[in-house]
């Protein structure tokens, strides 16, 4: 298509010419080409408020009688328009129909701002969280959301885990965030009901709680009795005695899964108690004692404290925790092996780690190890074999203490395993009277 531009100023030549032309003839060429700059000015600025009116007065649907370059802007103006219009309109179906959708959704959806202003929420996180229409538009979610564990995971912005608090409106309601980053840092709120799952899982942490507590009566009974049988063992067949030795064996396997079950369940529970200075030099040479102890010299067992600080914690688990690490490191590394334990500071936090030169971990057992009754070990060896638990006593000890645990491992290389606490949990040692 010949551009409009390059027709226009062939016109404005042709005229400019014509009328220069005209002026020479007349005698008066200054006059005629000023008349004419005047004429063409007024002639534009005739079409520029045409254009100023037309689209003030929203008549775009009526297309003014114009020729040449303005003609042309007049169509196109109007094209355009049409076309927007009709994008405006597709983009107003597809939110609608996303409204919609969401309307429909029983979990809460909110869309929040860069700022943390809410933008949109469904008629489920009204009932979830309380939000009001249209009152509460704009406003900052923190504002409205008064849960100082929820302010503290929404201004981090590190999402890859949800966060379970209960709900704002109804404190028997317990409600799951997940939240996503999009755009320039906005944010999609998911809030989902979990209220039945929690009341399942204190369900499950109840019975458990109190099968172990049943079973730990007639199970102390049956003990002590194959105890005393076994001393009189002497007089009894072969047979007889192999039998009371696995009965002894089984049944105190069986002890240590209720005691370590009972230690899960009151770790579980919330408590009120308030914790206390532990002294990580004497907790860590008792604990290196008992593992040389256990070792029986088959092992090299070092043990470094290269820093002073204590931990503002709770003594008993702590040496749960600490103790598990350590004696599963003896207990999987090979006679003449090697255990370093360690309390150093990495930056501002604490690390207790166990080290060892033992078998190792294959990698795809890393992620499952704190979970309950997961074993490396599928053969449950009497002789290696723990009860599954102690990983998961260990998880639960270092959440009460804000604590993370990290595990390294090869296999036929050894592990470490890595307890890091925050700077928060650390306290200075105690001056000297």
């Amino acid at each position: 298509m010949y551009p409009v531009w390059r027709s226009e100023l062939r016109r404005f030549v042709l005229i400019t010419i014509a009328g220069t032309g005209l002026g020479y003839y007349l005698g008066h060429p200054i006059e005629a080409l000023i008349l004419l700059l005047v004429a063409g000015n007024g002639w534009h600025i005739l079409h520029l408020a045409r254009m100023q009116r037309w689209f003030d007065q929203e008549q775009v649907n009526r297309l003014p009688h114009a020729m040449g370059a303005w003609g042309k802007l007049f169509s196109d103006a109007q094209r355009r328009h049409q076309q927007n219009i009709k994008s405006q309109q597709q983009l107003q179906s597809i939110i609608n129909r996303i409204q919609d959708s969401t309307a429909a959704l029983q979990d809460a959806v909110l869309m929040v701002d860069s700022n943390g202003a809410l933008e949109f929420w469904n008629e489920a996180a009204q009932g979830y969280l309380g939000l009001r229409t249209p009152v509460d538009i704009g406003q900052p979610i923190t504002n409205l959301i008064r849960n100082p564990e929820f302010k503290n995971y929404f201004d981090k912005a590190q999402y890859q885990e949800p966060l379970v608090i209960t709900s704002p409106a109804n404190p028997h309601m317990f409600l799951q965030f997940n939240i996503t980053l999009f755009g320039r840092k906005d944010r999609l709120i998911m809030v989902h009901d979990v209220t039945r799952l929690k009341h399942l899982e204190q369900m499950r942490k109840d019975f458990v709680a109190n099968v172990s507590h049943e079973l730990r009566t007639p199970l102390t009974v049956l003990s002590g009795y194959i105890e005393t049988m076994q001393m009189g063992a002497d007089a009894l067949p072969p047979r007889w005695k192999r039998m009371l030795q696995q009965m002894y064996e089984q049944s105190h396997r069986m002890g240590n899964i209720i005691k370590d079950l009972l230690i899960l369940s009151r770790l579980e529970n919330t408590h009120n108690d308030k914790p206390k200075r532990v002294q990580i030099s004497e907790l860590l040479t008792a604990i290196h004692n008992d593992a040389v102890a256990l070792s029986g010299g088959r092992h090299k067992i070092e043990l470094q404290i290269d820093s002073d600080k204590d931990i503002s914690g709770f003594y008993n688990e702590l040496r749960s925790a600490f103790s598990n690490l350590v004696f599963n490191a003896v207990k999987y590394t090979p006679e003449g092996g090697k255990v370093v334990i360690r309390w150093y500071m990495s930056q501002d936090h604490g690390c207790f780690s166990v080290e060892d030169n033992g078998i190792g971990i294959a990698p795809h057992h890393i992620p499952r190890l704190t979970e309950r009754f997961y074993r490396v070990d599928p053969s449950r060896n009497a002789e290696t074999g723990g009860t599954g638990l102690g990983l998961a006593i260990v998880k639960h000890v270092l959440g009460h203490h804000q604590a993370e645990l990290r595990i390294t491992s090869a296999t036929g290389k050894g592990s470490t395993f890595l307890c890091d606490f925050p700077a928060r949990c650390l306290l200075n040692a105690p001056s000297a009277q």
